[in-house]
C-alpha cells in the first residue's frame, strides 16, 4: 500500500516528467507521448511512468526505449523543481489502458447497432399492438 506522501510525490513527478517531455525533451523518438500515472515506492526512491503512445506497436517501442534513454535528464529536471533528499529512479512502461479503451470502444460499436436495431423493433412492435386499456395509436385520443 502505498502512502499518501509517495501518492503526492507520485503527481509532483508526473506533472515535471510530462511538461518536461512536452516542452525541453528534443529527442525525435520521443514525440505524442502521454503520462497517464507515475508509481512512486514507498522508500521514495524509484518511480514508474506510465506513458501512452499513439501509433503503431513498433512507434510506441521506439518512444519508450527513448525515454529510457533520456531518464538522467528527467531525473536531474525532478531534481531541480522538486526538494527532495533522493531522487527517484525512473522506469518507463507502456499504458495498455487506452488501447484497450479503444478496443472495447470498437467492438461495443460493432454489438450496440444490433441492440439499436432491435430496441427500435421492439418499440415498434410495441406501438402496433396496444395493450389492454389502451387505444391505437392511429386513432386520435378523446
Amino acid at each position: 500500500m502505498t502512502s499518501r506522501r509517495a501518492q503526492k510525490l507520485a503527481e509532483a513527478i508526473r506533472e515535471v516528467v510530462s511538461m518536461t517531455i512536452l516542452t525541453e525533451l528534443k529527442d525525435p523518438r520521443v514525440r505524442d507521448v502521454t503520462v497517464t500515472y507515475v508509481e512512486a515506492s514507498d522508500d521514495m526512491r524509484y518511480a514508474k511512468v506510465h506513458v501512452s503512445v499513439m501509433g503503431s506497436e513498433s512507434r510506441q517501442q521506439l518512444s519508450v526505449r527513448g525515454l529510457q534513454n533520456a531518464a538522467g535528464f528527467l531525473q536531474a529536471k525532478i531534481a531541480e523543481r522538486l526538494q527532495l533528499r533522493y531522487t527517484p529512479k525512473l522506469t518507463f512502461v507502456l499504458d495498455q489502458g487506452v488501447k484497450r479503451s479503444i478496443e472495447v470502444a470498437r467492438i461495443l460499436k460493432e454489438v450496440l447497432p444490433d441492440s439499436q436495431t432491435a430496441s427500435q423493433q421492439t418499440a415498434e412492435s410495441a406501438s402496433d399492438h396496444p395493450q389492454p386499456g389502451q387505444q391505437p395509436s392511429d386513432e386520435p385520443p378523446l
